[in-house]
């Protein structure tokens, strides 16, 4: 139909270049194949090129695309040429349809609907059935993005990864909930110890406020030294005053041989052997102050509980020596005139090199020792022999044997005991 408005426009349009004004309209019949020279159609895609459906349904859209608007440009411009047509062709037809047509030759007008309406009308078919065919290739070339593109079937496999998803999130839900099931019994457990520890303290703490110890009375128990190191000691946590006299007393029970090593020590800085009762090897007992010496007569190897009293006093340097309650020995000029110097450190089972330190384990006392008291004077003999046959108790004023004022270090042990019993026991 468009190859025939567009035959019939231009016949009409060379009737009227070449008729002057005034003159008669002729109506000939053009030949079929004069269309194709003068309306060129639009041209139509190859099929079967070497593009790929989606690339060849693409150019198909947009070649029609332009098909389209050519046609609706093509229409617009015929429409008034079809008026104008339609009046020429009453006119020729008001005059002398046929013989006019039998004086030229043939009914030129045979092949063309006889309404104008007629032909508009097919042409808006034509375009609208364009207009589907576009739309339900677009359509088509829509799908084929959407699912040809994507393996497999996307619904699918959405589906499918959602619910591996909700696996997991499921799955770690359930490990939360056990972590936090742990933490509260691990938290529970925790607690109850705190609490446990806690009560053994308060328990503790009640104790010592009430004055209790881990032993009958303060003052009963011993220190065990049971092997020959440079590392078992015990240590009095107070320290000497400065002193013109003094008397040193402890129950002794040793088991080494030959010599007990070193019961205990006084050390200041610059002089290790303030004061020392040591026996070392074959040597006898001796007692060193400011690194002077006097050799006491004693005898306590035999691995028996046996009380040792020393006194000693700054004028002239006298010194006396009890074992049992007994005194065995005195002298004089042990560092006369000399006062024991302050701020020491007093340790039990050890001599000190160095103030606190540098053991020697050849000289370390090796078995057990209670009742170490010191006084800050001379005591009478009649009291050391009370000490020494328990009908008295008599701490020393200086240094009182109390279980808050020994520390024991390096597996050295503290333990209950009754020394004058356990001295009954040896006899």
């Amino acid at each position: 139909m468009l190859l025939l408005a567009a035959g019939l426009l231009l016949a009409v349009a060379a009737g009227e270049q070449e008729s002057p004004p005034g003159s008669r309209f002729v109506c000939t019949s053009l030949p079929l194949d004069a269309a194709g020279s003068g309306c060129p159609l639009p041209p139509v895609p190859m099929q079967g090129g070497g593009l790929p459906p989606e690339e060849e349904l693409k150019a198909t859209v947009l070649q029609l695309r332009e098909t389209v608007l050519q046609q609706k440009e093509t229409i617009g411009s015929q429409r008034d040429a079809i008026r104008e047509l339609t009046g020429k062709l009453s006119r020729c037809e008001g005059a002398d349809g046929k013989s006019a047509a039998g004086a030229k030759g043939k009914d030129t007008m045979g092949d063309l609907p006889r309404d104008p309406a007629q032909v508009i009308d097919q042409l808006s078919r034509t375009m609208q059935t364009l207009k589907d065919r576009l739309e339900s290739l677009e359509h088509q070339l829509r799908a084929n993005v959407s699912y040809a593109a994507l393996p497999g079937d996307l619904r699918e496999m959405l589906q499918r990864r959602l619910g591996d998803l909700e696996r997991q999130l499921l799955s770690k839900v359930a490990e939360l909930e056990d972590e936090k099931s742990l933490l509260h019994n691990e938290t529970s457990a925790h607690r109850q110890k705190t609490e446990t520890a806690l009560n053994a303290l308060l328990e503790r703490v009640s104790e010592l406020e009430k004055g209790n110890s881990a032993f009958k009375s303060p003052d009963e128990f011993k220190v065990s030294l049971p092997l020959r190191t440079n590392y078992l000691y015990g240590k009095i946590k107070k320290t000497l005053p400065e002193l013109y006299a003094f008397t040193v007393c402890l129950w002794l029970r040793s088991s080494a041989s030959p010599g007990i090593g070193t019961p205990f020590s006084y050390a200041v800085p610059g002089q290790a052997n303030e004061i020392v009762l040591i026996e070392w090897g074959n040597n006898p007992i001796e007692l060193l102050i400011n690194d002077k010496v006097a050799q006491l007569p004693l005898f306590i190897s035999d691995g028996k509980w046996h009380h040792i009293c020393i006194t000693w006093t700054t004028r002239d340097g006298m010194w006396e020596a009890f074992q049992d309650g007994e005194k065995l020995g005195t002298g004089e000029n042990l560092a006369p005139w000399h006062p024991i110097k302050p701020g020491g450190v007093l340790i039990l089972g050890q001599e000190q090199d160095t103030v606190g330190g540098r053991f020697d384990a050849t000289q370390a006392f090796v078995g057990e020792m209670s009742q170490f008291n010191i006084w800050d004077r001379v005591l009478k003999a009649e009291d050391i022999m009370n000490i020494a046959n328990c009908s008295i108790n008599m701490p020393g004023n200086i240094i009182p044997w109390v279980d808050n004022n020994v520390d024991v270090f390096g597996g050295a042990t503290k333990w209950p005991v009754e020394t004058c019993e356990e001295r009954l026991l040896d006899l």
